[in-house]
């Protein structure tokens, strides 16, 4: 499993976060269970957003008794399994969830990456195919990043250069559809727009190993050697251990 699919498994859990609130004051069960419901899961997500899995699973768990089919509160616990890597007690609270919201496809995007940190890809592509399908889905660009990213684990290489373009043609600054999509076109010796994506890659995000990697070699090749030495340097320093600082092997030294 490569670093880079790792990080889109992290990004999505991130999106089932983005709406919670950190309050941490105890529910109150009164006369509107929905709403006792709901306050359990955002207590729960504000735990978990501060790292604190055990916690979370006490409200989560009081919104289920609320509303056994809460697919929120069997996502957020599923997020909180996952990160926990109790894999079997998250696949089955993702399962419960589409049982419950079969097109939602937060829930799809959310599967699918789970699906996909735990390499099980034609189930990740099939969950990421389907919450593509909703044109209305607000962050359907990551989907099919993600779906690239599957193909790609799959060997599919036109068909994952395809879904990072699409998702490009959805949000243009979606990094990790400029990052993926700049490295299968270097393979492919169309260095221009490589290096086109590339950079605009480095203006959205931050790096890794494998995208200084791509870097540097990009920048020798357009002989952009104060860049090439830049990438170099960051390497050695913050990634000395990895495949790429290695293959640097002499070059570029200061």
């Amino acid at each position: 499993m490569s670093t880079t699919m790792l990080k889109i498994a992290s990004l999505s859990l991130a999106l089932m976060i983005t709406a919670c609130t950190t309050t941490m004051e105890q529910p109150t069960r009164k006369s509107d269970p929905a709403a006792a419901a709901d306050a359990y899961i955002q207590l729960g997500l504000g735990y978990m957003q501060q790292g604190e899995t055990e916690r979370a699973k006490s409200p989560l768990t009081e919104a289920l008794k609320l509303d056994s089919k809460s697919a929120s509160a069997h996502v957020a616990l599923a997020l909180v399994f996952q990160q926990e890597g109790e894999y079997a007690d998250a696949e089955k609270h993702f399962r419960a969830a589409l049982a419950s919201e079969p097109e939602n496809p937060r829930i799809l995007n959310n599967f699918g990456a789970f699906m996909l940190e735990r390499e099980r890809y034609e189930e990740a592509r099939e969950l990421f195919t389907k919450a593509a399908d909703n044109p209305l889905y607000g962050e359907r660009s990551r989907v099919f990043a993600n779906l690239g990213l599957t193909e790609l684990a799959l060997d599919e290489q036109a068909a994952a250069k395809a879904s990072f373009e699409r998702s490009l043609r959805l949000n243009s600054r979606q990094p990790l559809a400029l990052l993926e999509l700049a490295k299968l076109q270097f393979a492919e010796q169309d260095y221009v727009g490589a290096w086109d994506n590339y950079l605009r890659f480095t203006q959205l995000s931050g790096q890794n190993a494998s995208s200084l990697w791509l870097g540097y070699q990009l920048a020798r090749r357009f002989e952009d050697h104060n860049r090439a030495a830049s990438y170099a340097l960051q390497l050695r320093r913050l990634y000395p251990a990895s495949i790429e600082a290695q293959a640097l092997g002499g070059a570029d030294k200061p």
